[in-house]
């Protein structure tokens, strides 16, 4: 039987498109939002899932980091895809007609400029191919979807633009996730470069002054690299905040464990989300293609 593996999306979303870059093997299973994906891996109606975490333009994913707390899953890999946005549109709308332009929050905030210089009207859905597949549905001209290219194959849609996002080096991160405890599955293999290995904590401290400063020495003086540090407030109770650390190197290496096990004193609660291998290296080259644009008034 086929591995399985969620996705927050409609068939053409990019993490749909990540999951198979990267694993071929493996059955997409699309999902309708976030919690939907974590809530199946807990149930375990699929063997794992794939969630975005960071966007190199929007930022982090927020929700991503509460439901890794809240669902308390295991982080086995990390995947990183370069997106590139497309204006979508039905065949033969006019361009000069459009009003409105349908996406997923992150991609109208990473497509910005373009949608501000176009005079469009950003409306945000729950997942780009979503957009899409609305576009079609609704087939209204004055309206056209930021999606991949793909989702414009899916869903009969015209591309317009190509590659309309701000920022061209537009890299967005995925965590791999499954269920912890025995008999959970075992990942396949990524056919990628190495650039080494992750380690990624969640943890809380005390309020009180220095008390972040304790933390972070844990690391320094054991020379370990902290490649990420994000902030977020507790669900339950109010006003309380919990630290998602990335640390570079694996959890058994001997500095990494020691820090750790000097966090475990500086801390009132953590853990390690997971160990995985690297998806980007450290200084990723920038890209030089160009954006394709239809000239004003194409059909």
């Amino acid at each position: 039987m086929a591995l399985t593996m969620g996705y927050q999306g409609e068939p053409g979303a990019y993490s749909e498109e990540a999951l198979t870059a990267s694993f071929p093997s493996v059955e997409p299973v699309a999902q309708r939002t976030l919690r939907h994906v974590f809530h199946r891996v807990a149930d375990r109606t699929v063997d794992f899932a794939l969630v975005p975490i960071e966007n190199s333009q929007a930022g982090s994913v927020l929700d991503t980091y509460d439901l890794l707390l809240e669902y308390r899953v295991l982080v086995v890999g990390e995947v990183a895809l370069q997106v590139d946005h497309c204006l979508l549109t039905l065949p033969g709308a006019q361009g000069a007609g459009l009003r409105r332009v349908l996406s997923h929050p992150q991609a109208l905030a990473q497509c910005e400029a373009f949608i501000v210089r176009e005079r469009l009207d950003p409306v945000p859905v729950y997942d780009t191919a979503g957009a899409a597949r609305q576009i079609q549905a609704e087939a209204k001209p004055d309206q056209a979807a930021i999606a991949s290219q793909r989702a414009a194959g899916l869903y009969g849609l015209e591309v317009r633009n190509e590659r309309i996002q701000t920022v061209q080096e537009n890299v967005t991160r995925f965590f791999v996730v499954s269920r912890r405890g025995p008999g959970r599955p075992k990942l396949p293999a990524i056919k990628r470069k190495r650039f080494g290995w992750k380690t990624s904590v969640v943890c809380s401290v005390r309020n009180e002054p220095g008390a972040l400063y304790e933390l972070l020495s844990c690391f320094k003086e054991q020379g370990v690299n902290l490649s990420k540090l994000e902030s977020r407030p507790r669900r339950d109770p109010p006003w309380e905040y919990v630290f998602y650390l990335d640390l570079d190197g694996r959890r058994s290496e001997r500095p990494v464990a020691a820090a750790l096990r000097a966090a475990r004193r500086a801390t009132t609660f953590i853990q390690v989300l997971g160990t995985y291998p690297r998806a980007l290296p450290l200084a990723v080259p920038p890209l030089r293609r160009r954006a394709r644009r239809v000239p004003a008034g194409a059909p």
